[in-house]
């Protein structure tokens, strides 16, 4: 079996051409690793080091894609940052100061990327590309990250690998003779691409209802969700945001799976979506049985025909890498404590960020605070 090596700090730099000439089960020995540069990664690693670790040699980051970005890279051209939700500063740096916000016809998937790009820039974050973690073992006293360019030993890890990786598409009998297309969000390009086809969109969140709304544009569609959807007029205050995140937290912390942020919080009233009702769009009809090879059936027999099944049936947690750590409960979550929720019950070593109730750009700033201060006391890296 061939030695490894153990790598100095400035045997690896935290450049892409560098990260892709490491070779194959090289190690680098560090304190933590942050696995994902996203909002919530990016905002651990920024606390790492203002909470006193050294790049490379207190901590790394982990990305798998190729450039910065995170997920917001590969997001639909037509997402702009007029039509996002919102995009929260990442700590320390602002928006505004990378991106003319006054563009607000400029691409999500173009302009956030350029903001984390800067970010990490501007920090000197330690960021390592493209770099595919595999799994993640407990080998002791340290955790042992195996990824496809080289290996790191860690006495703790910060997961935010978010959920872009793990689209969800419910299974339904008949879905394998169905003559059309079935595609989920994270492949939709262009509302275009469907003229003259008929579109069941299957959903209830706010993606469903931001391409129900361009496809309904070219074509003709059908809307089906699982549930009712719960429609929130007036503001989403602070007292309003503070409630929804205390629901999906009591889950987690039982151990039970997180919830999607819509199904606590319920979908905003915007112009657009008066504008869906004008138009006679958001006739919701119940979930169809199964499906049939030229479009869905009810129970009672009904069927409508389809081209294209359009599932906007959100995504799951990114954590596959972590399985060998065997951290799922009987319910099919993992029990979280901490301030925050970020902390591993059943592994203190481990915090997940962009889980639960930080699965979400502002949820995400303020668990990368607290998941970086509860780990480096535990691993008595900070004073108490």
């Amino acid at each position: 079996m061939p030695s490894r090596l153990l790598l100095r700090e400035d045997d690896l730099q935290p450049d892409e051409e560098r990260a892709r000439d490491a070779s194959p089960g090289v190690r680098l020995k560090t304190d933590v690793v942050v696995i994902g540069a996203g909002q919530a990664g990016l905002s651990a690693a920024y606390h790492l080091k203002r909470l006193g670790l050294t790049p490379v040699r207190g901590f790394v980051v982990l990305d798998q894609s190729p450039s910065a970005g995170g997920a917001w890279q590969y997001r639909w051209p037509s997402l702009t940052l007029s039509t996002v939700n919102r995009i929260h500063d990442l700590p320390g740096m602002r928006f505004a100061d990378a991106i003319d916000t006054g563009e607000s016809e400029v691409q999500a998937a173009v302009a956030v990327p350029r903001y984390f790009a800067a970010y990490e820039k501007r920090f000197a974050l330690p960021v390592y590309r493209p770099v595919h973690v595999r799994v993640v073992c407990d080998r002791g006293e340290r955790l042992v990250v195996e990824a496809d360019r080289f290996d790191v030993s860690a006495r703790g890890i910060i997961n935010a690998t978010g959920t872009w990786e793990t689209p969800y598409i419910p299974e339904y009998p008949g879905a394998d003779l169905f003559r059309g297309r079935q595609l989920h969000t994270k492949d939709y390009r262009t509302a275009e691409e469907f003229a003259g086809q008929h579109v069941v969109v299957v959903g209830g969140g706010i993606s469903a209802i931001q391409l129900l709304d361009e496809i309904s544009r070219v074509t003709t569609t059908t809307w089906v969700t699982r549930r009712p959807p719960e429609f929130r007029t007036g503001p989403f205050d602070e007292e309003a945001g503070r409630a929804a995140v205390r629901l999906v937290e009591e889950r987690v912390r039982a151990g039970l799976p997180p919830r999607s942020v819509v199904s606590v919080t319920g979908l905003p009233v915007t112009p657009r979506v008066e504008a869906m009702r004008e138009r006679g769009v958001l006739k919701r009809l119940p979930m169809f049985s199964d499906i049939v090879p030229d479009g869905v059936r009810w129970p009672d027999g009904t069927v409508v025909r389809a081209d294209v099944i359009l599932w906007c049936t959100g995504f799951r947690s990114a954590l596959d890498h972590l399985a060998p750590l065997d951290l799922r409960g009987p319910d099919g979550g993992i029990v979280m404590t901490g301030r925050l929720a970020t902390q591993v019950a059943k592994d203190p070593r481990i915090h997940l960020v962009g889980y639960g109730p930080s699965a979400s750009t502002i949820g995400a700033n303020r668990a990368g605070n607290a998941a970086a201060t509860e780990l480096m006391t535990f691993l008595g890296l900070l004073e108490r």
